[in-house]
């Protein structure tokens, strides 16, 4: 079976990292070649600006700054490690990518769905996720697990209300794009999280 492209997206607190090792460790189990990495970062230029953008010490980047700077990131991110990745039939799991765009700094900070396409466009060309998993719950929930692993990041800081435009930003996408997306009720425990990855999982086993 070919490499796959798969984004896990959710809010703070969701369980991103858990369900990206969880996935990953069943896949290398099955015989694939699995990378995992992140956005923005995955690269060491692009792990700078991910330094710059969630500090909470300093200058904060103004919306449009920080639209730009994710996708600086990005464009070295798929030059660097996923397009080389997916060249060589490997599976990438990347904790957030494009889809983090549309509902943080869309639907969240306000910024225009059609300039994050324009900049989709250019850093992507035709690339895009094959699946999408989103790791949904409410916020409040999610920011409680997040502030209880310490201290906060400057995207963390933010007010409730932000988040909760962030949550309906990725709802709404998911349902624009119902082929492409996988909602996860990531309010359960962690064995009720896994059998719901491990369904999705077999869905693409079988596909190969």
């Amino acid at each position: 079976m070919s490499g796959r492209f798969v984004t896990i997206e959710g809010g703070e607190g969701a369980g991103k990292s858990t369900a990206q090792a969880f996935l990953a460790a069943r896949l290398e189990a099955s015989g694939h070649v699995v990378k995992q990495t992140r956005e923005p970062g995955g690269t060491p230029l692009a792990e700078e600006i991910r330094r710059s953008l969630l500090s909470a010490e300093g200058e904060a980047p103004v919306a449009l700054t920080e639209l730009l700077l994710v996708f600086a990131a990005r464009a070295q991110h798929l030059s660097k490690v996923i397009e080389p990745a997916l060249n060589r039939q490997e599976w990438v799991i990347c904790d957030r990518f494009t889809e983090a765009t549309y509902a943080y700094q869309g639907a969240a900070r306000g910024m225009s769905r059609a300039t994050i396409a324009q900049l989709e466009a250019l850093v992507q060309g035709a690339r895009r996720p094959d699946t999408v998993l989103l790791m949904d719950l409410p916020p409040e929930v999610g920011l409680e697990r997040a502030r209880a692993r310490g201290e906060l990041d400057r995207f963390e800081q933010e007010d409730l209300a932000f988040y909760h435009r962030v949550r309906e930003g990725y709802l709404d996408r998911a349902r624009q794009m119902p082929d492409q997306y996988r909602v996860i009720d990531a309010s359960q425990d962690l064995q009720g999280v896994q059998r719901q990855l491990v369904s999705v999982l077999d869905g693409w086993l079988d596909e190969g």
